[in-house]
């Protein structure tokens, strides 16, 4: 009760609403206290304890209990898929280590059935392979077709320089192909000219000679034949040079420039087709590739479930079952069927533990992360460790039983040490230290009354008892540090429920019964 009372007087706010320290009395302590108010008692009584106030230190923390757990905890999982197709659902426990079971890291814990995934081991070897070899191949066809690719734009090249080098040939001035063939015409037509004049002579010579009948008429005929000849020659030789420069050059020269255009266009086209035809080989690699990752993938995963099948403790602790229920084919047994990823065990760690309880609300604001603790555990009342506060709720617990109107907060309190012969769920003490105030004046929280905002003790002036009103300052759950109203030597009633009870005896009759309550106060 005296706990309950130091954390209700631990807010400022409740004082005025809290009475005697460890009893709840009726309507006579407003009698007595009417009495007290007005004076003094009269002598002592001997059946008052008394107390003599002085120095000390004065430890301030704050005491709860909690259970005992580990700071690691390691689920053990069921990490093998199940088999579609085997008609079996989940797989089947062969072994499993007893409950409770102390083991040491590396020990085994579980083995599974893995024949149904050895089967699918053995297929999927068989896809794998499938797949490596696709792959292979398309790796081959996109090299080949970046050869095809680059041999076909080479000969593209080539057949556009071919067309330019054709087109430069015929126009060139100094010796193009057009040039050549001017100038041989040229010559023809001057050889032409020679031989008219030639014939021209003749016929002329043959003529005279004929006139004067030296030549026959056939001589003559056939002079004026040849003449007729190279005529036709030069008139010839000047036709073919005019079809030559008005037709033949500029149909030449069309023809030279639409191949040249047309090596060029083909040249494109064989660069949009290499590419589109490169991206269809790349995407037939990346789809192999693909395929092969996805197929080498569940293949590493297939081997990983038959390796899974032997689990084995990944540290030191204590075996617990995970709990699956109350019915019998769901008990973590040999035989018992686990899905992927279930919940086998736990292995705490016991050389690690810590304690986790719950720390009321008017003490919220003194406890932090940090803060040195001493725990006491019940099994073992001769032991003694120290401990740190390692967290502290931000929001209060929601699944205490408690009353709404009171708040209590989850604290984690580690164990510094390493630890033996503790398990989890044990109960311990904890004590959390607050601070420690050095040479302070103190008293006990029992010597306390306090009605509404008057707070005093009795106190001993040259044998009479009086009340005396005080100030107080912070508190454990024993003592009570006293601000104002008392000095070291002062002799105090240790027990006024005494003094109340008597006073209330002796004025009972008459008096209206009102409701009152006594108790202590703290300002920490």
């Amino acid at each position: 009760m005296i706990k309950r009372l130091v954390e209700s007087l631990k807010r400022p706010e409740n004082r005025k609403y809290v009475l005697f320290s460890l009893f709840a009395v009726g309507g006579g302590l407003l009698v007595a206290a009417t009495a007290l108010l007005s004076g003094g008692l009269g002598k002592t009584d001997a059946n008052l304890i008394w107390y003599t106030v002085q120095k000390g230190d004065l430890p301030i923390k704050v005491t709860e209990r909690g259970n005992l757990e580990s700071q690691e905890n390691i689920d053990v999982r069921c990490m093998v898929d199940d088999v579609s197709g085997d008609e079996i659902h989940g797989t089947p426990i062969v072994w499993v280590i007893p409950n409770g079971s102390a083991v040491k890291k590396g020990d085994l814990l579980v083995e599974l059935d893995a024949a149904s995934q050895t089967e699918r081991l053995d297929r999927q070897i068989l896809e794998t392979n499938r797949a490596r070899a696709a792959k292979t191949k398309s790796e081959i066809q996109y090299e080949n077709r970046i050869t095809q690719n680059h041999t076909l734009y080479q000969e593209g090249i080539l057949q556009v320089e071919l067309a330019r080098i054709a087109l430069e040939q015929y126009e060139d001035e100094q010796g193009g192909t057009f040039q050549i063939s001017l100038q041989d015409i040229e010559l023809s037509i001057q050889e032409a000219e020679a031989s008219r004049l030639i014939e021209q002579t003749n016929l002329e010579g043959v003529q005279q000679l004929y006139n004067l009948g030296y030549r026959s008429h056939g001589e003559l005929a056939e002079a004026r034949l040849q003449a007729m000849r190279s005529n036709r020659q030069l008139a010839s030789a000047i036709a073919k040079r005019r079809e030559l420069l008005e037709y033949e050059y500029k149909k030449q020269k069309m023809e030279l420039e639409g191949k040249l255009a047309s090596a060029k266009r083909t040249l494109q086209q064989i660069e949009r087709d290499n590419e589109a035809l490169l991206d269809q080989s790349k995407a037939e690699l990346d789809e192999a590739t693909e395929d092969f990752n996805k197929e080498t993938e569940r293949l590493e995963r297939y081997k990983n479930f038959i390796a899974n099948c032997r689990i084995y403790a990944p540290q030191d602790g204590l075996v617990a079952y995970a709990n699956r229920g109350r019915y019998s084919y769901m008990e973590i047994r040999p035989g018992s069927n686990l899905r992927y990823r279930q919940k086998i065990l736990t292995l705490p760690n016991l050389a690690k533990m810590q304690i986790k309880t719950a720390i009321h609300e008017s003490v919220l604001d003194q406890v932090q992360s940090g803060q040195e603790a001493t725990i006491r555990i019940d099994a073992l009342p001769n032991s003694l460790y120290q401990g740190v506060v390692q967290s502290v709720a931000v929001l209060p617990d929601q699944g205490n039983y408690m009353s709404s109107d009171t708040k209590v907060y989850e604290t984690v309190i580690t164990v510094d040490e390493e630890v033996s012969m503790i398990k989890p769920g044990m109960t311990a003490v904890v004590e959390i230290h607050i601070d420690h105030l050095e040479n302070v004046i103190t008293i006990p929280v029992q010597a306390i009354v306090q009605i509404k905002e008057q707070t005093w003790v009795y106190v001993d002036r040259s044998g009479r008892v009086e009340t005396q009103d005080i100030v107080l300052g912070r508190t454990n759950e024993k003592f009570v540090q006293i601000l104002e109203g008392l000095d070291q030597g002062d002799r105090i009633v240790l027990n006024p429920m005494a003094i109340v009870d008597e006073t209330s005896t002796s004025t009972e009759s008459g008096k209206n019964e009102e409701q009152a309550s006594s108790g202590l106060s703290n300002d920490g």
